[in-house]
C-alpha cells in the first residue's frame, strides 16, 4: 500500500485484531485468568423471599464441610460504606456494599458467601446454610401500586420526566383521526455469552480485580467506595469481554463479595456467576406500561403526540429509561407530550440494556403511527415522510443531519415495498399468511469525556494506551484504524493497549458513545504527536519549521513531508528521549448543546404467519442506516446486524417472567429465557449511507452499537399486523395473541 492509501484507514473492513486470539482460545476473559497464586472458588447464597428481614442464619455445617475456607454472612462481613452512598459518583461509582445488615431487599439477593477450594466444595456448603425469615409484604408490580407512582428526578435518554410542546389535550380532542392504545413491554435480561466474572487479589493493601466490566473507571470508583479506599489502591484488568449489553456498565455483587473474601483469607477469590445466578445478582431491564394517544388531520399530517410511561425501580437504587424521550425528536407536530412514572419496587438492579429508552420507545411509538398510518388511508412509508419535521420538534434546536427520509426511501426500494393502505391478509404463500412492516429508528448521538495515551517510538511504531474496553464491537481494530489514518502509517504499525485502569482514563463501553468517544480522543493524541515531531524536527533543521502537520507522514522509521525526511531516531537523539509521547483529553463540542444529534435507520420486515399453527416465522428483515462516517465497515455491519436480532427477540421471543406473589424470576435460564437463535434468524441486510456528520466530532461518526435495535421490533410488529390483524399491545407477541385474528381470517 502507498502513503497515500495509509491516509484512509478509517471505514475499511478490516478484519479485528483480536479474532485469532479469540477463536485459537488465547483471549484471556476474566474467569480463566490465572495469577501466580491459586485462587480459592465463592458462591453466592441466594435470599429466598423478596422482601423481609433474616430472622436467623446457620453456617455451622457449611463452615465445617470439606474445603471450605470461608462464609460471609451480615453477622460477620468486613465493614463497608453503606450501599448507595457516594452518590455524586454516579450509580456506578456508588457504594455496592452487600451483606451489609439482615435485611432482604429482593428475591436472590446474597444472604451469605461461602468460599473453598473447589466449585464443588462452595456449592456443596451452600446448600448446608440454614436460613430463617420474617417475611414482610413487598412491591412486585408497578401497576398494581401506580397510586405510589412519583416523577423519576432523572431519566436514561431525555433530559426532563415530563415535556409538553403545544397544548397536547386541545389539540388532540380537534384531531379527526385518533389513536389511543396501552402497551405493556416485558422485563428483560441482557444474557450476554459471557456471564460475569471476578477474579480479586490483594497485595499491600492494595486491590488488583481482573473482571468483566464494560468502564474500567467507574468500576475502579464503586469498589473503593464500597470497600472504603483511595480509588488509586484499585486496579482493574478486563481485556477481552463477552458482551455486556448494559449488564457490565457497573459493578455487582460478586465484585464486592470476592474483594471482601480475597481480603480476609489474603489470597485470590475468583466468583463466576452462573446464568441463573445474573437473573437475580445482575442487573434488567423492567416492565413498561406505556400509554400512547396521536391525532391528525385527514391528510395524515401529525397534530398531537403523547406519550405516558410506567415502570419499576428497585428500591434504593434511582435508575429509569425514558421510553418516551425520543417521541419529542421523531416526527412533527403540533403538540407533543411526554410523562413518566416510577414505583419504587423490591426487585433486582433495574439499569441499562440495549438502548434504554430507545429500544422499549421505538417498539410501541412506531407500532401507534404505523396504526394511525392505517386510519388515514396513507401508506406507511409515505406516513412518516410526510412528517418529517424541519427542527427538532421538542426543542426547535437545527438537526446535525437528519437522513432519515433517506433511509425510508432507499429502505422502501431495496426491499420491493408496495406502497398503498396496508390491507391485513391480503398477501399468501401456500398456508402462509405472509405480511410487511416498516419502521423508523433513531437513537441519540452522545459524546463523554474521554482521554487517550499515544507513544511513538523510534522504529515507527505507535502504541495507544487506554482504559478503554472491547466487549466484542471491534474497539481494538477501530482504534487503531483512527490513529494509522491521524499519522498517515500503515494500520499494522499500532499497537492497541486496552484493558487496564491504570492507563488513560476513558469513557468505556455503552451507550453507543465509545468508538466516537474515545476515537476523538485518539485522534487529538495523535495530531499533538505530529506537532511534537515536526517542533523537535525544526530544532534540528530549520527547513522543518512552518511545515503543515497535516501533510506529515510515517513510513516505516522515518518521517516525511514533501521531499523532505528524516529517521525519527535521529531526531530523537538530537532532541532527547526514547519515544513521541503524548497525550488528549476531549468531552463533547458545542454543538451538542445547540444542535439535536442523531444516528437513524429504517427498518423493513417480512413474516409469515402459519393458518393453521399460527406460528410466526420472520422471513427477512432489511435496515438502511446513518450514522455519520463508518469507522469499519464490517465491525459496523455486525453491530448493526446484533441490534436488529435483539429487535427479533423484542418482538417476538425475549421476557423475563416474574412470580408478582413473590418477587422471583422464575425462567432463569436460556432455556426458558428465549434468546433468537440461528432457527429464529433469516436473511438480514444490512444498508449504511455514507455519511459525515462534521458536528458530531472530528471524525465525522455517530453512534451506531445500538441503532439496529431501535425500529427492527416495531417493523416486525407492524408486518405481524399486515399478515394477520393482529395489533400488538403487549410484547412479545405470541402465537396465543395472534391466534384469534388468524382463525377470523381463514374461517
Amino acid at each position: 500500500m502507498n502513503q497515500q492509501d495509509s491516509r484512509n484507514w478509517i471505514g475499511k473492513p478490516l478484519d479485528r485484531v483480536d479474532g485469532p486470539a479469540k477463536v485459537t482460545g488465547q483471549a484471556t476473559y476474566a474467569a480463566d485468568y490465572r495469577g501466580a497464586r491459586a485462587a480459592s472458588i465463592g458462591f453466592i447464597v441466594e435470599a429466598g423471599i423478596g422482601k423481609g428481614r433474616i430472622s436467623s442464619i446457620d453456617t455451622t455445617a457449611a463452615e465445617a464441610s470439606d474445603g471450605v475456607l470461608l462464609v460471609l454472612s451480615h453477622k460477620n462481613a468486613p465493614e463497608q460504606a453503606p450501599f448507595g452512598s457516594h452518590k455524586d459518583a454516579g450509580r456506578f461509582g456508588q457504594s455496592h456494599a452487600a451483606l451489609e445488615n439482615d435485611r432482604v431487599k429482593y428475591h436472590g439477593a446474597p444472604v451469605a458467601f461461602v468460599v473453598a477450594e473447589t466449585l464443588e466444595q462452595a456449592r456443596h456448603a451452600a446448600h448446608l446454610i440454614e436460613v430463617k425469615y420474617d417475611i414482610e409484604a413487598g412491591v412486585f408490580d408497578a401497576e398494581a401500586h401506580e397510586e405510589d407512582a412519583v416523577r423519576p428526578d432523572s431519566l436514561d435518554g431525555a433530559d426532563e420526566a415530563d415535556k409538553e410542546t403545544g397544548n397536547f389535550e386541545k389539540t388532540f380532542d380537534k384531531a379527526p383521526v385518533t389513536v389511543e392504545a396501552e402497551y405493556h413491554t416485558p422485563a428483560q435480561h441482557a444474557s450476554a455469552m459471557e456471564p460475569h466474572a471476578t477474579v480479586a487479589e490483594w497485595s499491600e493493601g492494595k486491590l488488583t480485580v481482573h473482571m468483566a466490566i464494560q468502564i474500567l473507571s467507574d468500576a475502579r470508583k464503586g469498589l473503593a467506595h464500597t470497600l472504603k479506599m483511595e480509588p488509586g489502591d484499585v486496579r482493574i484488568v478486563s481485556p477481552f469481554i463477552g458482551g455486556g449489553f448494559g449488564s457490565k456498565l457497573g459493578i455487582h455483587n460478586e465484585a464486592v463479595l470476592a474483594a471482601l473474601a480475597a481480603r480476609e483469607l489474603d489470597r485470590p477469590v475468583r466468583v463466576a456467576q452462573t446464568r441463573r445466578n445474573l437473573f437475580s445478582n445482575g442487573p434488567h431491564r423492567t416492565e413498561h406500561r406505556q400509554r400512547l394517544k396521536l391525532g391528525a388531520d385527514t391528510d395524515g399530517r401529525l397534530l398531537a403526540i403523547s406519550h405516558d410511561s410506567l415502570a419499576a425501580m428497585a428500591r434504593g437504587y434511582p435508575f429509569a429509561e425514558a421510553a418516551g424521550g425520543l417521541t419529542q425528536s421523531s416526527y412533527a407536530a403540533l403538540a407533543i407530550r411526554m410523562r413518566h412514572r416510577i414505583v419504587e419496587a423490591d426487585i433486582p438492579k433495574v439499569d441499562s440494556m440495549r438502548a434504554p429508552g430507545e429500544a422499549i420507545g421505538t417498539l410501541t411509538f412506531e407500532s401507534a403511527i404505523d396504526e394511525l398510518a392505517e386510519r388515514c388511508g396513507v401508506d406507511p412509508v409515505q406516513f412518516r415522510l410526510l412528517n418529517e419535521p424541519e427542527t427538532e420538534p421538542g426543542s426547535g434546536k437545527p438537526f446535525s443531519t437528519r437522513p432519515l427520509a433517506r433511509c425510508l426511501s432507499e429502505g422502501a426500494a431495496s426491499f420491493g415495498w408496495r406502497s398503498g393502505p396496508v390491507r391485513p391478509g391480503g398477501k399468501r404463500d401456500g398456508r402462509w399468511l405472509v405480511g410487511h412492516g416498516v419502521a423508523a429508528a433513531i437513537r441519540s448521538n452522545n459524546i463523554e469525556p474521554a482521554g487517550a495515551e499515544a507513544s511513538l517510538s523510534r522504529d515507527g511504531r505507535l502504541t495507544l494506551k487506554l482504559d478503554m474496553t472491547d466487549i466484542g464491537t471491534g474497539t481494538y481494530t477501530i482504534l487503531g484504524q483512527i490513529a494509522a489514518e491521524a499519522l498517515g502509517m500503515q494500520a499494522g504499525m499500532v499497537e492497541v493497549q486496552l484493558d487496564d485502569s491504570d492507563f488513560a482514563e476513558t469513557c468505556g463501553s455503552g451507550g453507543s458513545f465509545g468508538a466516537g468517544s474515545t476515537g476523538t480522543a485518539v485522534h487529538e493524541a495523535c495530531q499533538n504527536i505530529r506537532a511534537d515531531i515536526l517542533s523537535r524536527a525544526a530544532r534540528i533543521d530549520a527547513g522543518w519549521s512552518g511545515v503543515n502537520s497535516g501533510e506529515l507522514r510515517l513510513d516505516g522509521d522515518r518521517v516525511s513531508v514533501g521531499d523532505r525526511s528524516l529517521p525519527l531516531g535521529d531526531i530523537l537523539d538530537a532532541v532527547g528521549g526514547e519515544t513521541f509521547h503524548c497525550k488528549a483529553h476531549i468531552k463533547a463540542g458545542d454543538a451538542h448543546e445547540t444542535m439535536a444529534q442523531y444516528s437513524y435507520g429504517a427498518l423493513f420486515a417480512e413474516v409469515g404467519v402459519d393458518t393453521d399453527t399460527a406460528e410466526i416465522r420472520l422471513r427477512r428483515l432489511l435496515g438502511v442506516f446513518d450514522a455519520g462516517r463508518i469507522l469499519n465497515r464490517k465491525t459496523a455491519h455486525s453491530q448493526l446486524m446484533g441490534g436488529m436480532i435483539f429487535g427479533i427477540g423484542a418482538a417476538l421471543l425475549e421476557e423475563s417472567l416474574m412470580d408478582k406473589r413473590y418477587g422471583a424470576f422464575m425462567n432463569r435460564d436460556l432455556a426458558e429465557y428465549h434468546i433468537a437463535v440461528n432457527r429464529d434468524v433469516p436473511r438480514l441486510e444490512v444498508h449504511m449511507l455514507d455519511g459525515f456528520d462534521r458536528h458530531s466530532n472530528p471524525l465525522g461518526s455517530k453512534g451506531i452499537g445500538e441503532l439496529g435495535i431501535c425500529g427492527a421490533g416495531p417493523a416486525i410488529a407492524n408486518a405481524v399486523y399486515d399478515a394477520t390483524g393482529h395489533r400488538a399491545r403487549k410484547f412479545p407477541v405470541h402465537i396465543e395473541d395472534v391466534l384469534p385474528a388468524v382463525s377470523r381470517l381463514v374461517g
